[in-house]
């Protein structure tokens, strides 16, 4: 069942079809968050090699937790404390340099 014309559809059920695309919608917010810290990474890397080096380390991690995002169920926990802790790593390298 569809949704009339200029109503918002509903999510579908747990692992069902997506019909409102929420999850390219995701995947690509994540995409353009990895490529946010490679390209900080690489602004950073032209004053300071070591903080540069670690900012381009993390932008893969931060791409593959995107990934592992709509992976199994139960990972959500996981991802949120990831997230975190490159959070405090990207902040320790922007306070000690």
């Amino acid at each position: 069942m569809t949704a009339a014309p200029g109503q918002p559809s509903r999510p579908g059920p747990p692992g069902g079809p997506d019909r409102g695309l929420a999850r390219q919608r995701t995947e690509l917010a994540w995409t353009r968050t990895a490529i946010s810290f490679a390209a900080v990474g690489g602004a950073v890397l032209k004053r300071d090699v070591i903080p540069g080096l670690i900012l381009l380390a993390l932008a893969p991690v931060v791409y593959l937790l995107g990934r592992l995002a709509f992976g199994r169920p139960g990972t959500f926990k996981l991802i949120t404390i990831a997230i975190v802790a490159v959070a405090v790593v990207t902040l320790v390298v922007a306070l000690t340099h």
